[in-house]
């Protein structure tokens, strides 16, 4: 896969590239309206995902993401705006835009009767391209060398996920989609799932849409993401966690000097080590004045908001 990665790379560094060539997926003022529904699947959202990203998709059902992932793919045809890939627009170019996509997009079909390694010929032969040396490569990535000649009949639903993964894999995309991939898995499942998207990104230099209810393995995963709600963007953008306004989190162990100094100040602690301060006092002179009070502190960082609470909090879930 070295020479994949080399042409992925000087794909996005080239000197003419222009304005889209980094930006491997476009989403450019989408708005739907599905007939005889009164409101609107997407109301003009707008999001891109650079080169070698990977980026969530968040939002509860009817969010809109199924819609966004189905004109990507040119399934779904937008009332207005449009979707590039690499530069290239799915609805003025759809077959030279989908060339560079592969994925999973609702529940993989196989031919139980085959093994793995027929099905992928199968499936690869629609499209007249077949390479056993890539084929090999792509299912060592996804773990299922072993497996590939026994008949996917006898698959778990992680293997033929797995499988699913490698046909979106052929042939050599430049970006995945993945609608819901590790939906029905058991925590190891999901596990090595994660690992597989993580190294695609870190040794092909993949560009990732990903679409899931887990905003653990979103987290874990995603460099950034973009929540719907109501067919609108409410939010795109890196998913380090944010900081909780004026509340930080203390440990010491002279927590009573601590509770003296901020009852001064007019802060509060509560037992578990988190201070909160009044809108007149910095943390670093709240810092300072510990320190003056002879409080030994062992470390002071912002309390952050995980991507759980700043989902549940921009899609208005979140319970009182």
């Amino acid at each position: 896969m070295k020479n994949l990665r080399t042409k992925r790379t000087a794909y996005c560094q080239r000197a003419d590239c222009g304005f889209n060539a980094c930006r491997m997926i476009e989403a450019v003022q989408l708005s739907k309206r599905y007939r005889g529904e009164a409101r609107q699947a997407l109301r003009e959202v707008s999001f891109e995902v650079p080169a070698g990203q990977i980026v969530g998709l968040l939002g509860h059902n009817g969010a809109g993401k199924s819609t966004v992932m189905g004109i990507m793919l040119g399934m779904v045809y937008p009332d207005a705006g449009e979707v590039r890939i690499g530069g290239v627009s799915v609805q003025q170019d759809r077959t030279r835009a989908l060339r560079q996509i592969g994925a999973i997009f609702e529940a993989a079909v196989f031919y139980d009767y085959l093994t793995g390694w027929q099905n992928l010929r199968a499936l690869c032969s629609l499209s007249g391209w077949w390479d056993e040396r890539e084929v090999a490569r792509v299912l060592e990535m996804v773990n299922l060398v072993n497996a590939a000649k026994r008949k996917t009949g006898t698959y778990s639903h992680g293997m033929r996920q797995r499988l699913a993964l490698a046909q979106a894999l052929l042939p050599r995309p430049s970006v995945l989609l993945l609608d819901e991939p590790t939906d029905g898995l058991d925590p190891e499942g999901i596990r090595e799932f994660r690992e597989t998207v993580l190294r695609l990104k870190r040794e092909w230099g993949m560009t990732i849409l990903l679409n899931s209810h887990l905003l653990s393995e979103v987290e874990q995963t995603c460099d950034r993401c973009v929540i719907l709600k109501e067919g609108r963007k409410v939010f795109d953008g890196v998913l380090s966690a944010r900081a909780k306004g004026r509340r930080f989190q203390l440990q010491t162990t002279s927590i009573r000097e601590a509770d003296a100094v901020a009852n001064r100040l007019g802060a509060s602690i509560n037992k578990k080590g988190i201070v909160d301060l009044p809108a007149d006092l910095e943390g670093a002179d709240f810092v300072k004045a510990l320190v003056d009070g002879g409080v030994r502190i062992d470390s002071w960082t912002a309390e952050k908001q995980s991507l759980e609470e700043t989902y549940l909090e921009l899609t208005g879930t979140r319970k009182a």
